[in-house]
């Protein structure tokens, strides 16, 4: 999860995050180069008496300035297009989870599973449980790694966000329109997210938790709810 003074995006727990990453990575390192080169350009002018009276256009310069930027696009746009699809892919999902957005908590059914459902709510923070301060939640999502998973985002009142960033994952909840995504989580953890849309006076206390386990206790965690 991020922490203070991080400037760092959060470390990936999905394959699309992971290619998130190294698409921002790739066109950072081509805006440094456009704005060396720029600053070098500029710096060069200021400091130089060069002049051409009998310069009045140059087609030749026109041309360049106008193909190496395109160019330059292009190695932007195809990577961004790949993504693009790539996350709009649903691959064969295991479970189907759907989340509600209220004012301001989130339920949550498992509708798969013998439609389990719960409401998840922030809790207060306490220095004795050592929980994480406006992250936690009473009911945390519980899903298994390593499968595919579909999550579909509703709300019942205004428009919610639901986002985990280590996911890369960002539905928007809107009220009577059912939005669908999906992700791969690669690694047990627990993750942390918010409410991304600004939603009412408590939208900064409705975070989303998901923890991540192996399919063995997933299975177990299905059988002792059902029991209980």
């Amino acid at each position: 999860m991020a922490t203070w003074s991080n400037l760092n995006l959060q470390n990936s727990a999905s394959p699309l995050m992971e290619q998130i990453i190294f698409f921002h990575d790739h066109t950072l390192i081509i805006l440094l180069m456009i704005t060396i080169l720029v600053s070098y350009l500029m710096i060069s002018l200021f400091f130089n008496k060069y002049t051409n009276r009998f310069l009045l256009e140059n087609q030749m310069i026109e041309l360049i300035w106008t193909i190496i930027p395109a160019i330059t696009l292009i190695f932007i746009a195809l990577p961004s297009l790949r993504l693009l699809y790539l996350l709009d892919e649903l691959n064969n999902p295991l479970i189907t989870l759907k989340s509600i957005g209220h004012q301001w908590y989130w339920s949550y059914e498992y509708s798969d599973l013998n439609n389990i459902e719960f409401d998840s709510y922030m809790i207060k923070s306490d220095s004795k449980l050592n929980n994480f301060r406006l992250l936690d939640v009473d009911n945390r999502i519980i899903l298994p790694m390593n499968n595919q998973i579909r999550i579909l985002v509703t709300a019942t009142d205004v428009i919610h966000s639901w986002t985990i960033p280590s996911l890369g994952i960002k539905v928007d909840a809107n009220p009577g329109r059912l939005n669908q995504t999906s992700f791969f989580i690669n690694r047990p953890g627990i993750f942390f997210g918010q409410c991304s849309e600004i939603c009412g006076a408590n939208h900064s206390f409705m975070p989303i938790v998901i923890e991540s386990i192996s399919i063995k206790n997933f299975i177990n965690w299905i059988n002792n709810y059902n029991n209980s």
